[in-house]
């Protein structure tokens, strides 16, 4: 079984580039599991506003369960990107 690290570096990898909404699922679980809650500021940039609203969607969510949901959201993608 894969480790959550090695996932990341598989999803890294994709032959081909994510959707905007698909890396955004990526994104916010993998900024929770990686950094714990957000901070930081709401940005005004759209798409860095996007990027911190997946992240801080996940608020209260453990390290564990946000990798979790990354392996998870990783095999839903894999078999289209790989």
């Amino acid at each position: 079984m894969l480790t959550f690290e090695e996932i990341v570096e598989k999803a890294k990898n994709f032959s081909k580039k994510p959707t905007q909404e698909e890396f955004l699922e990526f994104y916010g679980f993998y900024k929770q599991a990686t950094a714990g809650d957000c901070t930081t500021d709401e940005p005004e940039d759209p798409v860095r506003k996007a990027m911190w609203n997946s992240w801080k969607e996940k608020a209260g969510m453990s390290a564990e369960d946000a990798k979790a949901k990354y392996i998870e959201v990783y095999h839903k993608y894999a078999p289209q990107y790989e």
